[in-house]
């Protein structure tokens, strides 16, 4: 699997947007059944409770240790959606990040002044408007085998029926045995 940055919100405000907001025009019952998804998945969902982060910094961020290598990009994808959706931290702020880039053994300085320069800012559109123009409208996505788009949060039932489709699919192109 390979991440690739997509700006899912690039209208939030920089400091990001508060929560109430996002839950005045979902509802709560949309995150309660996210919540439920992610339990029983096995996963721990305890996202900021005041603000979704506009994550511009932390996709850029994201690009910058790709230029390392994609062992260092997905160490440092790995460390942000901890610090986030496990720790409940503000990703807007750059004391979180600098502390996540330390955590991976990167240089916090250099992580900001790479951001700052806006050095990996087109990486980051480009790979955006790819998603958009794929029909990728949410996060994850997950594209199978070039063929098969989901996107979204969906149940794990969702994803092993598109891995099943996929392969029904590519026994159809091998033709008759």
């Amino acid at each position: 699997m390979e991440w690739r940055p997509f700006h899912l919100h690039p209208e939030y405000p920089p400091d990001g947007l508060p929560r109430v907001e996002l839950v005045a025009k979902y509802g709560g019952d949309h995150f309660v059944q996210v919540r439920g998804m992610a339990e029983e998945a096995g996963l721990v969902m305890n996202p900021h409770p005041e603000r979704i982060p506009n994550t511009r910094d932390a996709l850029e961020l994201g690009e910058w240790a790709r230029s390392f290598g994609a062992d260092t990009h997905e160490r440092i994808h790995d460390r942000l959606m901890d610090a986030y959706w496990v720790e409940g931290r503000d990703l807007t702020q750059w004391d979180v990040l600098a502390e996540c880039v330390a955590d991976v053994g990167l240089d916090p300085v250099a992580a900001r002044d790479a951001v700052m320069s806006r050095d990996f800012a087109a990486a980051v559109d480009g790979w955006t408007q790819w998603a958009q123009r794929q029909g990728i409208n949410g996060v994850p996505a997950f594209i199978f085998d070039n063929r098969l788009l989901i996107s979204g949060a969906v149940p794990h039932e969702y994803l092993e029926r598109a891995v099943e489709q996929v392969l029904a699919m590519r026994c159809e192109d091998a033709g008759p045995a």
